[in-house]
């Protein structure tokens, strides 16, 4: 066995003066369980690494004193000097790893077995990996019915890096941000773990982010199905998903092992997994969804594998690297929520960024057969920008297949929908036909008005999403359903309301989840149900006092201009989308549809009689045009006042859902007359021009701020067309 006295040398001689202070420090604070303290009589300010080293042998012999100075070094951070030595340890044959009370060499026989044992535990939980992740069940699938994940899988644009600092905004305003693709660095999914060729430290902690429905969870899937069937990342000698929604549902304490052995019972059958922890692989998919509390300041220290503690400790040990400090570590999230995790327990932040524009197609074909319509649904998405730039979201294409499958057989072009709030209604329609399909043998008919049932069943699932959309909560329990009528026992009845809008996701012990399959629907049925409350109840939910007293009516515009503050109040802008959709619900051909009147869109209509058609004892029917105009005046308005740029943009996304592109249209008059650049541009028409270029689609080669004579504040809102630009200046 080689001499251990010259890599513990090496690796405190590589530490600053700083980093060795800090060693000090934590040498005389024993931070290592089962060994002394260094007594702070014998460590002095300047005792530099021979000192230290010297002392640390005398006191607790070179082999240990290795492992204590790798424990420490990956403690302070220093974990490009914890590989070296870890390396070197392991070249020269001092062990690094295992009980800290059995340092004796292992002979070859004792070698082999532990092999076999590991490769008996890696072929067990393979098995059982390719069971579970080998078929995925569509959310919104017309049969609902599982295909194999290779067969549908599209390759997800993800780059190395994220976009810099955490992003908190509204997701769909991210997605809007992610044209400008020249400059990224793209990895593939199972190269997480691969350093670029750039990069000299080893990569162990991972942090993928994306927004909600973007496609993160099925990377997850993707990769383990691969990594199970042996086609990537064969070094990797377990793999443990660990998904928080599950997580959630752990409410006693646990040993870090006890829990892996609920996600992996074949880890039983190792005699000691902290041997050969630098080859398993912890997959922790959906931080955002995590309801324990992660305290990465004030959380106890915890090392020990097989002391019990609360979930949340574990986790957080974990992702610091207290536990299994040697463990790969892989965690999603989406991007407000990733900001919790301090960057120096990662070592690479990517960002899947959904499909590229090429990705969208390959989609579209994979999912419609008929290749005629696939060309069809392709072109008519791209005379929508916004339909369009939404498709970067898979969960998106995957409506918009569904939609216009449905339709295209029998629409003439001015009947598809051309709105994120028609798109929406149509699916809506679709999968309530379905459900009544599957469940009572009803041929699906978009034109055949809902039943009393199906409209109960949408308004209680809309007071649902709306307030849990409230409090940020994409995942919900019993007590949530029960708190808004609906009856647990039929859960199933509604998860089914195709299928997919609702769907109940099943723990490790079966108990009871839910969920929409993404946050856009649940902002569209929160918006439902707000409308609904409004036209047809006379109430105001946006409000915490009634709006009834001295009225006999609630005003449309009122709820409006009450959803307009709420959605600009927020910091990240959650409800900017809900804003969207609740404004699209109140265009007046969409409000007045009657049995015999002949209309673009027969599933509008008939959406609209079953919910949002006023009730005929109030006066909205008659005043709903004077609604929207007031409704339109206030968001001028506010595109005025509002200083934050981005929110701007969200407010012309909504007067888009109200038909009114006057704004715009008046922008891009000046331009093409070339009046432009002889006046002086009011900020609200600098974010005109910005949303007519973000939404036009095109990448422009060279932005000239210069150009453009404005104030600051207008020169802030043009800058948020860099988004659509190779080149600034």
């Amino acid at each position: 066995m080689a001499c251990p006295l010259t890599p513990l040398m090496s690796a405190l001689e590589d530490l600053k003066s700083q980093e060795l202070k800090k060693f000090r420090m934590y040498l005389s604070e024993g931070v290592m369980e089962g060994f002394a303290r260094m007594p702070r009589g014998k460590l002095q300010e300047d005792s530099d690494a021979t000192d230290i080293a010297d002392l640390m042998t005398k006191m607790y012999g070179g082999e240990d004193s290795l492992k204590i100075t790798l424990h420490i070094l990956r403690v302070i951070k220093q974990n490009d000097v914890a590989a070296r030595l870890q390396g070197e340890m392991e070249r020269t044959q001092i062990n690094a790893q295992g009980p800290l009370s059995s340092q004796l060499d292992v002979s070859p026989s004792d070698k082999r077995n532990e092999y076999d044992d590991l490769q008996k535990v890696k072929t067990a939980i393979q098995t059982d990996l390719r069971s579970k992740f080998g078929n995925i069940s569509e959310c919104v699938s017309t049969q609902g019915q599982a295909k194999y994940l290779n067969e549908i899988f599209v390759d997800l644009y993800i780059t190395e890096g994220g976009s810099g600092d955490i992003n908190d905004q509204h997701e769909v305003r991210q997605i809007e941000a992610t044209r400008k693709r020249d400059r990224d660095t793209p990895i593939r999914c199972a190269d997480l773990f691969r350093c670029l060729p750039e990069q000299k430290r080893q990569i162990t902690s991972v942090l993928t982010k994306g927004i909600a429905g973007i496609g993160k969870t099925i990377s997850v899937q993707k990769f383990i199905l691969d990594w199970a069937e042996q086609k990537a990342n064969e070094d990797i000698a377990i793999v443990v998903p660990l998904p928080f929604r599950d997580l959630n549902l752990k409410k006693e304490h646990y040993s870090l092992m006890d829990l892996l052995y609920i996600y992996a019972p074949q880890l039983k059958e190792m005699k000691n997994l902290e041997s050969v922890h630098n080859k398993v692989l912890l997959i922790m998919d959906g931080l955002d969804e995590c309801r324990h509390i992660l305290d990465f300041q004030n959380s106890p220290w915890w090392s020990d594998v097989s002391k019990p503690t609360s979930v949340g400790v574990l986790l957080t040990n974990l992702i610091k690297g207290n536990l299994l400090p040697s463990a790969m570590k892989w965690i999603t999230s989406r991007p407000a929520a990733a900001s919790q995790i301090p960057s120096e327990y990662i070592h690479r932040v990517t960002e899947v960024r959904g499909f590229s524009d090429d990705q969208k197609e390959e989609y579209f074909r994979k999912k419609i057969s008929n290749e005629s319509m696939a060309n069809k649904i392709i072109t008519h998405m791209k005379t929508s920008t916004t339909l369009y730039i939404m498709c970067h979201i898979p969960i998106f294409c995957l409506i918009s297949a569904l939609v216009f499958d449905s339709m295209f057989s029998d629409a003439k072009p001015g009947e598809l929908p051309q709105t994120l709030t028609e798109m929406y209604i149509h699916f809506l329609i679709i999968q309530t036909c379905m459900k009544n399909r599957k469940y009572h043998g009803n041929a699906p008919n978009l034109k055949d008005p809902l039943s009393n049932s199906d409209k109960g069943m949408v308004l209680k699932l809309g007071e649902l999403a709306y307030k849990q959309l409230n409090k940020g909560h994409l995942i919900f329990y019993e007590e949530d359903l029960q708190g808004c009528g609906i009856d647990v026992k039929k859960a199933s009845e509604y998860s089914s309301l195709c299928t997919e809008i609702f769907r109940e996701e099943k723990g490790l012990y079966q108990e009871r989840v839910f969920c929409f399959v993404h946050l856009s629907i649940q902002e569209f049925l929160a918006a439902v149900y707000v409308h609904v409350s409004c036209v047809q109840k006379n109430v105001n939910v946006l409000s915490l006092h009634s709006d009834r007293m001295d009225k006999d009516t609630v005003s449309l515009s009122d709820v409006h201009k009450k959803a307009v503050e709420i959605a600009l109040l927020s910091p990240n802008g959650h409800l900017d989308l809900f804003l969207r959709f609740l404004l699209g619900l109140s265009r007046e051909d969409k409000q007045t549809f009657l049995p015999e009147a002949t209309t673009k869109r027969s599933g509008l209509r008939r959406l609209m009689n079953a919910f949002l058609k006023p009730n005929p004892s109030h006066k909205i029917d008659t005043d709903l045009t004077l609604c929207v105009n007031e409704t339109i005046q206030c968001i001028r308005k506010e595109i005025r006042r509002v200083q934050a740029p981005e929110r701007t943009i969200n407010l012309f996304h909504c007067l888009s859902e109200l038909k009114d592109d006057s704004l715009v249209k008046g922008i891009l008059n000046e331009v093409s007359s070339g009046t432009l650049s002889h006046t002086n541009m009011e900020p609200d028409k600098c974010s005109a021009l910005t949303y007519a270029v973000l939404m036009s689609g095109n990448v422009l080669e060279v932005f000239d701020l210069n150009k453009f004579r404005t104030s600051a504040a207008g020169q802030e809102r043009l800058l948020c067309m860099l988004k659509a630009c190779k080149h600034g200046r």
